[in-house]
């Protein structure tokens, strides 16, 4: 079993961190990675997931997620990619030590969250509203719609997210820090 890192492109890895998917298809071809190679995926100079290539499509290269770090990635230094070299094979050592600082719970660690979008919609039935709200979501997205999550019964840690990062949503304190730049 070999060992690699991959670049994703910017524009995919925008919305790739959107959504959650057990995979991720690169562009350009699996090259030299064969099925069960372990692949770093790098996304800019980060280190965002530990992943490990499985059988796709033609010479598609699909790397199935093993641990993300998507939100506390770690730097790619010493890995020699760039935009002309986008699949590297890695040193055993850089590779563990790569792997080990993306840290992060391994993909099946998870516990409960409450995610609420919530949206005032004026409709003359509860149907239409819910076929309304779907529209809006549908359209809008996670590019406009911020969205609440929070931990399982703890309702005062909610936290705003927009574009997958989060985002402030009390106008108030945009307020507090207009008046402390003045």
């Amino acid at each position: 079993m070999a060992q690699w890192a991959v670049i994703i492109p910017a524009e995919q890895w925008a919305t790739e961190r959107l959504f959650h998917h057990d995979t991720v298809t690169v562009p350009g071809g699996a090259g030299p990675i064969g099925p069960d190679d372990e692949v770093l995926l790098v996304a800019g100079h980060e280190v965002v997931a530990l992943t490990q290539a499985v059988p796709g499509e033609q010479d598609d290269l699909v790397l199935a997620y093993l641990r993300r770090a998507f939100d506390e990635p770690a730097t790619a230094a010493g890995l020699r990619l760039d935009d002309d070299v986008r699949i590297a094979p890695v040193d055993p050592e850089l590779f563990r030590r790569l792997a080990a600082a993306i840290g992060g719970a391994a993909v099946g660690d998870k516990k409960a969250w409450f995610v609420s979008v919530a949206l005032p919609i004026e409709a003359a039935t509860p149907a239409e509203a819910v076929r309304q709200f779907w529209s809006h979501v549908l359209e809008l997205g996670p590019a406009e719609l911020p969205t609440y999550v929070w931990p399982s019964g703890n309702e005062l840690a909610m936290q705003a997210f927009v574009l997958g990062a989060e985002a402030n949503q009390d106008p108030e304190e945009d307020d507090d820090e207009d008046e402390d730049q003045d």
